[in-house]
């Protein structure tokens, strides 16, 4: 049974779930709230025996001198409750977080097939059978803040592609421009207030080398739910007002923090018809990128309106001419 629809481009089928957000309009800074509890998630029995089989795996790949997964302290979402609020109906969002880490995170994502002591599946018993939304926070240890990026200076659009070097199911995919999980010990400040808003600008500068005195416009556009790994995605555009992208690959040869994390990037113009091209051209996608590219393509063009939100239609013709070429 289909619980939540999927989203589809340019004849693509997405495993992805637009959840809020249609890029009509940015979800601003300060109707975004998050709520942290310091209150570890807790994993069934049979799962936390999952979790110790990780966590012993990674122990030995460290002392025989092999590559592995640092445990690093991230979060687990307990709830996601959007609202409208005054005459405009605003979106308002309440993001509630709980403690968890990074093997929290793969012995759920590196395990949705396994066979439970009940012969079901964590994906069938959670995501299949009943509404994923309604899955325990343990099941959803992973939040990553997703940004596509355009270039202010000459308009191009930039992919990226995952290393086969990174954990989990992302892979060797073409994704967002830059990601980044939300993590505690990047992303909790010492007054607790968690801002989404600076885990994006923290994926420019770690991922991009898009620094903090780079003038980006930067604009929430809404939330989804990888329906296939059972992750949320948050959506960003982000408009590098100053740099183009013969400035973007001069600073990467200079050196990224995390420049392991891609193999691969690519430019396109930033016009619907372009960037929809690239999508319906490419292929081994992570589940929420497509959904990502295409409301920043709706945003852009909606602005280009003076904001009206009618724009989008203007996107829906260009997947047209995509699809008709072929």
């Amino acid at each position: 049974m289909a619980h939540r629809d999927r989203f589809s481009v340019v004849g693509k089928v997405t495993d992805c779930h637009i959840y809020e957000g249609d890029g009509t309009r940015p979800i601003t800074e300060e109707n975004v709230r998050v709520v942290y509890t310091s209150r570890r998630v807790q994993f069934p029995d049979e799962l936390g025996a999952w979790r110790r089989e990780i966590a012993d795996e990674e122990v030995r790949k460290r002392a025989a001198g092999e590559p592995y997964w640092w445990n690093n302290p991230r979060f687990a979402v307990e709830s996601l409750v959007v609202s409208r609020g005054n005459v405009r109906e605003d979106p308002q969002v309440t993001l509630s977080l709980l403690d968890a880490d990074y093997y929290d995170f793969l012995t759920t994502s590196l395990n949705l097939g396994r066979t439970l002591r009940n012969g079901s599946t964590l994906r069938k018993q959670y995501l299949e059978d009943a509404d994923p939304l309604d899955a325990p926070p343990w099941m959803f240890c992973s939040l990553g803040v997703n940004v596509a990026v355009e270039t202010g200076k000459d308009g191009r659009m930039l992919f990226s592609r995952r290393s086969a070097r990174v954990a989990g199911p992302n892979a060797s995919r073409w994704n967002s421009s830059a990601n980044e999980g939300v993590a505690a010990n990047h992303d909790l400040p010492e007054s607790g207030e968690i801002s989404l808003h600076r885990v994006a600008r923290r994926a420019l500068r770690e991922e991009l080398a898009v620094q903090d005195g780079d003038r980006v416009d930067l604009e929430l556009l809404g939330f989804g739910l990888d329906l296939r790994n059972n992750q949320w995605a948050v959506f960003f555009r982000a408009v590098l007002e100053d740099l183009d992208e013969e400035t973007l690959r001069l600073r990467w040869s200079h050196g990224v923090e995390d420049k392991w994390e891609h193999d691969r990037f690519a430019f396109t113009p930033a016009d619907p018809e372009s960037v929809l091209g690239f999508i319906h051209g490419t292929e081994s996608w992570s589940p929420c990128a497509p959904a990502l590219f295409y409301l920043s393509v709706v945003r852009a063009a909606v602005r280009a309106q003076g904001g009206d939100p009618g724009a989008r239609l203007l996107v829906e013709e260009a997947e047209r001419r995509v699809l008709g070429r072929g």
